[in-house]
Protein backbone atom coordinates (compact mmCIF):
# COMPACT_ATOMS: atom_id res chain seq x y z
CA UNK A 1 0.00 0.00 0.00
CA UNK A 2 1.47 3.27 -1.00
CA UNK A 3 -0.39 6.48 0.83
CA UNK A 4 0.05 9.65 -0.53
CA UNK A 5 -1.00 13.08 0.35
CA UNK A 6 -0.18 16.18 -2.28
CA UNK A 7 -1.15 19.19 -3.91
CA UNK A 8 -3.13 17.75 -6.94
CA UNK A 9 -5.47 17.79 -9.84
CA UNK A 10 -6.88 14.48 -11.11
CA UNK A 11 -8.73 14.18 -14.75
CA UNK A 12 -10.92 10.74 -16.11
CA UNK A 13 -11.01 10.83 -19.24
CA UNK A 14 -12.56 7.28 -20.92
CA UNK A 15 -15.71 6.69 -21.12
CA UNK A 16 -16.99 9.58 -19.51
CA UNK A 17 -15.16 12.93 -18.44
CA UNK A 18 -14.60 14.65 -14.85
CA UNK A 19 -12.18 16.95 -13.39
CA UNK A 20 -11.22 17.53 -9.87
CA UNK A 21 -9.46 20.60 -9.53
CA UNK A 22 -6.09 21.57 -7.80
CA UNK A 23 -6.87 20.64 -3.94
CA UNK A 24 -4.66 18.85 -1.50
CA UNK A 25 -6.00 15.07 -1.40
CA UNK A 26 -5.12 11.62 -0.18
CA UNK A 27 -4.30 9.14 -3.12
CA UNK A 28 -3.62 5.76 -2.50
CA UNK A 29 -2.13 3.16 -4.85
CA UNK A 30 -2.87 -0.84 -3.97
CA UNK A 31 -1.30 -3.87 -4.77
CA UNK A 32 -3.94 -4.86 -6.46
CA UNK A 33 -3.45 -2.11 -9.12
CA UNK A 34 -6.45 0.34 -7.72
CA UNK A 35 -5.69 3.94 -7.36
CA UNK A 36 -8.65 5.59 -5.17
CA UNK A 37 -8.60 9.79 -4.73
CA UNK A 38 -10.26 11.05 -1.40
CA UNK A 39 -11.09 14.22 0.13
CA UNK A 40 -11.13 14.90 3.76
CA UNK A 41 -14.42 14.23 3.88
CA UNK A 42 -17.57 12.09 2.09
CA UNK A 43 -16.99 9.12 4.71
CA UNK A 44 -15.50 6.23 2.74
CA UNK A 45 -16.52 6.99 -1.00
CA UNK A 46 -13.72 8.16 -3.07
CA UNK A 47 -13.93 11.60 -4.96
CA UNK A 48 -12.49 9.47 -8.16
CA UNK A 49 -10.58 6.14 -8.59
CA UNK A 50 -9.69 3.28 -10.96
CA UNK A 51 -10.67 0.00 -10.37
CA UNK A 52 -7.87 -2.85 -11.03
CA UNK A 53 -6.50 -4.33 -13.44
CA UNK A 54 -4.46 -1.28 -13.82
CA UNK A 55 -0.88 -0.11 -14.34
CA UNK A 56 0.48 3.46 -13.17
CA UNK A 57 3.06 5.57 -15.01
CA UNK A 58 4.90 8.60 -13.53
CA UNK A 59 6.51 10.76 -15.73
CA UNK A 60 8.35 14.32 -15.62
CA UNK A 61 6.48 17.03 -16.54
CA UNK A 62 7.09 19.31 -20.09
CA UNK A 63 8.06 22.58 -20.22
CA UNK A 64 4.47 24.03 -20.07
CA UNK A 65 3.24 21.94 -17.27
CA UNK A 66 6.26 22.95 -14.99
CA UNK A 67 5.12 26.59 -15.85
CA UNK A 68 1.67 25.27 -14.53
CA UNK A 69 3.19 23.93 -11.80
CA UNK A 70 3.50 21.07 -12.28
CA UNK A 71 6.41 18.70 -10.68
CA UNK A 72 5.38 14.62 -11.36
CA UNK A 73 2.24 13.14 -13.71
CA UNK A 74 0.49 9.91 -12.96
CA UNK A 75 -1.55 7.88 -15.92
CA UNK A 76 -3.24 5.32 -14.08
CA UNK A 77 -4.41 3.28 -17.26
CA UNK A 78 -7.21 0.77 -17.00
CA UNK A 79 -6.34 -2.62 -18.20
CA UNK A 80 -9.29 -3.44 -20.26
CA UNK A 81 -10.33 -0.46 -21.08
CA UNK A 82 -9.27 2.93 -22.45
CA UNK A 83 -10.24 4.78 -19.29
CA UNK A 84 -7.44 6.48 -18.20
CA UNK A 85 -6.89 8.69 -14.44
CA UNK A 86 -4.30 11.40 -15.04
CA UNK A 87 -3.22 13.03 -11.86
CA UNK A 88 -1.20 16.03 -12.12
CA UNK A 89 0.81 16.71 -8.64
CA UNK A 90 1.68 20.20 -7.57
CA UNK A 91 3.31 19.47 -4.59
CA UNK A 92 4.11 16.19 -2.31
CA UNK A 93 3.15 16.29 1.21
CA UNK A 94 3.54 13.08 2.26
CA UNK A 95 4.40 9.83 0.80
CA UNK A 96 5.13 6.48 2.23
CA UNK A 97 4.98 2.23 1.13
CA UNK A 98 3.54 -0.36 3.97
CA UNK A 99 3.34 -3.98 3.19
CA UNK A 100 0.20 -4.60 5.13
CA UNK A 101 0.03 -8.81 4.12
CA UNK A 102 -2.42 -10.80 3.65
CA UNK A 103 -5.62 -10.20 4.95
CA UNK A 104 -7.77 -12.54 6.58
CA UNK A 105 -11.26 -10.90 5.48
CA UNK A 106 -14.03 -9.56 7.07
CA UNK A 107 -15.33 -12.03 9.89
CA UNK A 108 -18.83 -11.06 10.63
CA UNK A 109 -20.57 -10.69 14.10
CA UNK A 110 -24.23 -12.03 14.35
CA UNK A 111 -23.98 -14.20 11.47
CA UNK A 112 -27.02 -16.91 11.34
CA UNK A 113 -24.75 -19.67 12.90
CA UNK A 114 -23.95 -17.48 15.87
CA UNK A 115 -27.80 -17.05 16.09
CA UNK A 116 -29.09 -20.91 16.01
CA UNK A 117 -26.75 -21.53 18.66
CA UNK A 118 -27.38 -18.81 20.49
CA UNK A 119 -31.35 -19.17 20.00
CA UNK A 120 -30.56 -23.05 20.81
CA UNK A 121 -29.10 -22.28 23.97
CA UNK A 122 -31.88 -20.01 24.59
CA UNK A 123 -34.93 -22.17 23.49
CA UNK A 124 -37.25 -20.17 25.82
CA UNK A 125 -37.14 -17.29 23.63
CA UNK A 126 -40.16 -18.52 21.54
CA UNK A 127 -42.41 -19.19 24.52
CA UNK A 128 -42.33 -20.75 27.53
CA UNK A 129 -42.38 -24.06 28.00
CA UNK A 130 -40.02 -25.00 24.32
CA UNK A 131 -38.09 -27.50 24.61
CA UNK A 132 -34.78 -28.15 21.77
CA UNK A 133 -35.23 -31.35 19.87
CA UNK A 134 -31.76 -30.58 17.74
CA UNK A 135 -30.33 -27.63 15.25
CA UNK A 136 -29.84 -28.58 11.66
CA UNK A 137 -32.62 -30.69 11.76
CA UNK A 138 -31.85 -33.10 8.62
CA UNK A 139 -34.64 -33.04 5.70
CA UNK A 140 -34.23 -34.58 1.91
CA UNK A 141 -34.11 -30.48 0.85
CA UNK A 142 -31.61 -29.13 3.08
CA UNK A 143 -31.55 -28.79 7.36
CA UNK A 144 -34.17 -27.17 9.08
CA UNK A 145 -32.06 -24.71 11.46
CA UNK A 146 -34.09 -25.64 14.61
CA UNK A 147 -36.72 -28.12 15.63
CA UNK A 148 -38.32 -27.60 18.69
CA UNK A 149 -41.50 -28.46 21.02
CA UNK A 150 -43.81 -25.99 22.25
CA UNK A 151 -45.22 -26.32 25.85
CA UNK A 152 -48.33 -28.69 24.78
CA UNK A 153 -45.51 -30.74 22.99
CA UNK A 154 -46.21 -29.82 19.61
CA UNK A 155 -43.07 -29.73 16.77
CA UNK A 156 -42.41 -25.87 15.36
CA UNK A 157 -39.66 -25.77 12.36
CA UNK A 158 -37.82 -22.64 13.21
CA UNK A 159 -35.71 -20.67 10.44
CA UNK A 160 -33.48 -18.53 11.21
CA UNK A 161 -31.82 -15.01 9.06
CA UNK A 162 -29.64 -11.98 9.82
CA UNK A 163 -32.23 -10.49 7.93
CA UNK A 164 -35.81 -12.55 6.91
CA UNK A 165 -36.99 -11.65 3.32
CA UNK A 166 -39.56 -13.12 0.87
CA UNK A 167 -36.75 -16.28 0.17
CA UNK A 168 -36.47 -17.00 3.68
CA UNK A 169 -40.54 -17.57 4.50
CA UNK A 170 -40.46 -19.72 0.98
CA UNK A 171 -37.97 -21.67 2.61
CA UNK A 172 -39.74 -22.29 5.79
CA UNK A 173 -42.78 -23.05 4.20
CA UNK A 174 -41.32 -25.66 1.97
CA UNK A 175 -40.16 -27.27 4.96
CA UNK A 176 -42.81 -27.19 6.67
CA UNK A 177 -44.96 -29.27 3.61
CA UNK A 178 -42.62 -31.79 4.11
CA UNK A 179 -42.37 -32.24 7.87
CA UNK A 180 -45.88 -32.60 7.94
CA UNK A 181 -45.64 -35.33 5.92
CA UNK A 182 -44.00 -37.46 8.79
CA UNK A 183 -46.69 -38.91 11.26
CA UNK A 184 -44.17 -38.46 14.04
CA UNK A 185 -43.45 -34.94 13.71
CA UNK A 186 -47.32 -33.97 12.31
CA UNK A 187 -48.81 -30.97 13.19
CA UNK A 188 -45.86 -29.06 12.61
CA UNK A 189 -45.95 -24.97 12.38
CA UNK A 190 -43.32 -22.63 11.88
CA UNK A 191 -41.05 -19.95 13.17
CA UNK A 192 -39.65 -17.78 10.79
CA UNK A 193 -37.26 -15.25 13.23
CA UNK A 194 -34.45 -12.79 12.13
CA UNK A 195 -32.36 -9.51 13.79
CA UNK A 196 -35.20 -7.88 10.71
CA UNK A 197 -37.63 -8.98 8.89
CA UNK A 198 -38.77 -7.33 6.38
CA UNK A 199 -42.76 -5.83 5.96
CA UNK A 200 -43.40 -8.03 2.51
CA UNK A 201 -42.27 -11.36 4.24
CA UNK A 202 -44.00 -10.46 7.37
CA UNK A 203 -47.04 -10.27 5.22
CA UNK A 204 -46.37 -13.21 3.03
CA UNK A 205 -45.41 -15.37 6.66
CA UNK A 206 -48.55 -14.41 8.35
CA UNK A 207 -50.97 -15.19 5.71
CA UNK A 208 -49.44 -18.83 5.51
CA UNK A 209 -49.59 -19.44 9.33
CA UNK A 210 -46.22 -18.76 10.39
CA UNK A 211 -45.18 -16.88 13.48
CA UNK A 212 -42.58 -14.38 12.66
CA UNK A 213 -39.94 -13.51 15.78
CA UNK A 214 -37.56 -10.99 15.40
CA UNK A 215 -34.21 -11.76 17.52
CA UNK A 216 -32.46 -8.75 19.88
CA UNK A 217 -29.14 -10.40 19.32
CA UNK A 218 -27.17 -8.50 22.18
CA UNK A 219 -29.87 -9.79 24.40
CA UNK A 220 -28.93 -13.48 23.41
CA UNK A 221 -25.38 -12.94 23.97
CA UNK A 222 -26.16 -11.43 27.44
CA UNK A 223 -24.76 -7.81 26.38
CA UNK A 224 -27.75 -5.91 26.75
CA UNK A 225 -27.92 -3.48 29.37
CA UNK A 226 -31.69 -3.46 29.67
CA UNK A 227 -31.26 -0.95 32.77
CA UNK A 228 -29.68 1.71 30.33
CA UNK A 229 -32.56 1.86 28.44
CA UNK A 230 -34.72 5.04 28.38
CA UNK A 231 -37.55 2.69 26.79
Amino acid sequence: MRVVIAKCSVDYVGRLKAHLPLATRLLLVKADGSVLVHSDGGSYKPLNWMSPPASLRTRQPDEAELEDGVVEQWTVQSAKTDDRLIINIHEHIHDCRHDLGVDPGLIKDGVEADLQRLLAAQIETLGTGFTLVRREYFTAIGPVDILARDAAGATVAVELKRRGDIDGVEQLTRYLELLNRDPLLAPVRGVFAAQQIKPQARVLAEDRGIECLTLDYDALRGVDDSASRLF
